[in-house]
This record gives structure tokens, sequence and C-alpha cells, in this order.
């Protein structure tokens, strides 16, 4: 338990920067005052804020998306999916596995999850809607798209239904009301810039946006899961000192059982310290072997519980609660070390305290 709960403190701050830093984009820009994609609000005049980001020549690459929901009749059913409009040679949010890219306007790449609820090859052409009416069953924003590859999407979360067009098809298909905006700005800094400072002159220079570098976002979703590491506090502070008083009483046990044998090293002129010694590395030794055989059923129990967490709606499907690291398996086991030195000093105390012709007497006796 202690292993899984070091790792439960750390993993989610780890996942979550490796999957921002994933595509080497080093700054988002969101609609003031939200996170990426929290609201249906965009960031207006694309055109206006990359004129303005491009005059700082720290920055290096901008990738401006776009994000809808579509409608996808198949047959009787209505398919709903997220859509991404992305420049696709900039892109950071999905993976590129098979096909070709959207390198055409009328072009559209999906998820396998999509791909499978639709039922469709690549190659097939798809009519989608931006818009739907459930009462009189109609659509808007209609139009014909070519399923032309399959991409994994970074941020998406588990089974989520995604795609990816050009941010001008789907500019046209959202019509009027959401023609040259964005949802999101993605925004790499060059070698060497100091991506918060970089931060700091974007909102100044552009109010309308709130910019959120890779630190402030691990900052903001540190204070959101707040709760995932009080748990593991807790729960790793009540496994270690279940771990000691455990300890305590193995090696308490073990002193008792072995006082005649103790008092007879003493007799023959043992010191003290080397009592103390051995009987403190009998706990560090009960603690570092209980350690080693818990390990693989630690690693088990994290991955079961990781499959449960990471099942939260909305939660990016490369997030990992449980994320092993070799620090978290040294801290977790520094832990046990420190607590078996603790265990055995009053047993060892104990021991070292016997008074000999005593403890011999009544041994004798026994």
């Amino acid at each position: 338990m202690l292993l899984d709960m070091v790792m439960l403190a750390t993993g989610m701050r780890e996942s979550f920067r490796e999957l921002l830093v994933s595509r080497g984009f080093d700054i988002r820009l969101a609609p003031k005052g939200t996170l990426p994609f929290d609201t249906d609000a965009t960031i207006p005049s694309v055109g206006a804020v990359t004129a303005v980001l491009r005059s700082n020549p720290d920055i290096r690459e901008i990738s401006p998306v776009l994000g809808a929901s579509i409608h996808i009749p198949i047959g009787p059913r209505d398919v709903s999916a997220t859509i991404l409009g992305i420049d696709p040679t900039v892109q950071g949010d999905y993976e590129f596995l098979s096909g070709r890219d959207v390198t055409t306007p009328d072009a559209m790449v999906a998820n396998d999850s999509l791909i499978k609820r639709l039922h469709a090859r690549i190659g097939d052409t798809l009519s989608v809607a931006t818009g739907y009416d459930p009462q009189t069953r109609t659509y808007s924003g209609q139009r014909k798209l070519v399923l032309t590859g399959r991409a994994r999407f970074i941020y998406g979360a588990a089974e989520q239904l995604a795609a990816a067009v050009q941010r001008a098809t789907l500019e046209e298909m959202e019509g009027a009301a959401r023609r040259d905006r964005a949802s999101l700005f993605m925004v790499r800094v060059r070698k060497g810039a100091d991506p918060d400072r970089v931060r700091d002159w974007i909102e100044t220079y552009i109010p309308t946006v709130s910019a959120i570098s890779v630190a402030t976002a691990i900052a903001q979703v540190d204070q959101r899961l707040s709760y995932f590491r009080q748990l593991a506090i807790i729960l790793g502070s009540v496994s270690l000192l279940v771990g000691f008083l455990l300890v305590t009483t193995l090696v308490t046990v073990s002193v008792n059982e072995r006082a005649g044998e103790i008092a007879v090293m003493r007799a023959i002129g043992v010191s003290r310290t080397h009592v103390v010694q051995q009987i403190v590395a009998e706990g560090v030794v009960i603690s570092i072997v209980g350690a080693v055989l818990g390990l693989g059923l630690g690693l088990v129990t994290a991955r079961y519980l990781n499959g449960i967490l990471s099942t939260f709606p909305g939660l990016p499907m490369a997030i990992d609660f449980f994320l092993f690291q070799p620090v978290a398996a040294w801290s977790a086991l520094g832990l046990l070390a420190v607590s078996g030195i603790a265990a055995g000093i009053y047993p060892a105390w104990r021991a070292a305290s016997l008074p000999i012709s005593e403890t011999l007497r009544r041994e004798a006796i026994a």
C-alpha cells in the first residue's frame, strides 16, 4: 500500500506533465478565465492574434485549434462525436497512425473508437453535420467528408469518439458565427526561451486570452486533484504506521524468545551497542524483505486501481494515477527502512537492558 500511495502522490503530476510536453508545445492559450475546452467559448480574430504572437521572436510555432461537435447519420442512427479543426502542418492534438492526413479540405481523420462505431473503413465518404435539430430531425452545416486516416487523439478521454479536419473546413461548416475563431492556441517557444516569461508577455499584449504554461497547468491540476494527493498522504501514513507496529511486534516477540541467548552474549563480553545494532538490523531486514515481496502485489494493485480511476469522465486516457517510477520505489523502500530502524529501537533497548544474572537464572529454571 505504501508503494501505491507514493505512486499516487507523484503519478498524476508526472503523467500530466509528460502529456503536456509530449508534442513539444510549451504554452496553451484559452479564452480569458477558462481552461482549454472547459467551455464553448472561443478566441476571436485568429488572424490578429496570430500576428501579435509572431511579433515575439521567442515564439517559434503557433497552432490554432477549433473544437466542435458533429453528427454523422448512419442509417437510422445518429452518431455524435467531437471534432477538431486544425492545421495539419503544426498540429499537436493527435498522433497519426495510418492512411492519409487531412491534407485536403474534404479529408477527415478519426480515432479507432469512432471508426468502429460508424462501421466505416478508410476511403469511405461520410455525411457530417455540425448541428442537429431532434424535433425536426434536420441537420445543419452538413458536408461530405472522406475518411482518409486513423489517428490517436492524445488529449482525448478513453472511448471518446473524435475526428479532425482542416480548421477552414470546420469554420465553413459552422457558419459565420464561428469564422476566424479558435477554441485553443498551442504555442511552441524557441529553444532556450523562458516559457513563463513568454506567457506573461502574451497576457499583456493579448488581454482576451488566458496563457497557460506547463508549470501553471500542473499547478492548476494539482489544485483540482488535491483530494487524491491528500488521500495518498493519509493512506500512506496509515500503511507506514501499521508496518511500524507489525515490525515492532515481531522483533519484540523475537527478543523475548531469545532473552537467554542475549544474556549469554552479554555475559561473555558482547557489548550493549552490538546487541542493539543486531536487533535494529533485524527490524530493517524484516521491513525490506516485506517491501520486496510486496512490490509485485503493489504493482498489480496499482494497475487495477489505475484502470478504475482512468474511466472518470473527461479525463485524458494518457493520464495515469499510479505511475511507476524508480524514485517512487526507492522512496517507499527508504521510508520502510527508516520505519524498520524505528521499530527495532524499543525492543533493542529492552534487550540491551536485561539484567544478565537474573535473566540467566530465570532461563535455567525454565
